[in-house]
């Protein structure tokens, strides 16, 4: 969707991931609001799945994950099929 393979962005100092939605949410637009994650909503979109640092949000605390200067945030489409 964004067709990134890598993006460096600053955040302020004790940034949580919901700081990093938001800013990702209003760079991008419509397509990333109706698709990964609307600013305001307690979780990203069915069908996505991010982690900080190789581990899963939720067991972070989900959107309220604290982040930390360095940290690898991966932003994941979920497939299924058979």
């Amino acid at each position: 969707m964004l067709n990134k393979k890598e993006e460096h962005i600053e955040l302020k100092e004790e940034a949580f991931l919901s700081d990093l939605l938001n800013k990702l949410a209003g760079a991008n637009g419509a397509v990333f609001r109706k698709e990964v994650y609307e600013p305001g909503l307690k979780d990203v979109k069915m069908g996505f799945s991010v982690t900080v640092n190789g581990v899963i949000m939720g067991q972070l605390g989900g959107l309220e994950a604290k982040l930390s200067e360095g940290d690898n945030v991966i932003l994941m489409s979920l497939m299924s099929g058979g």
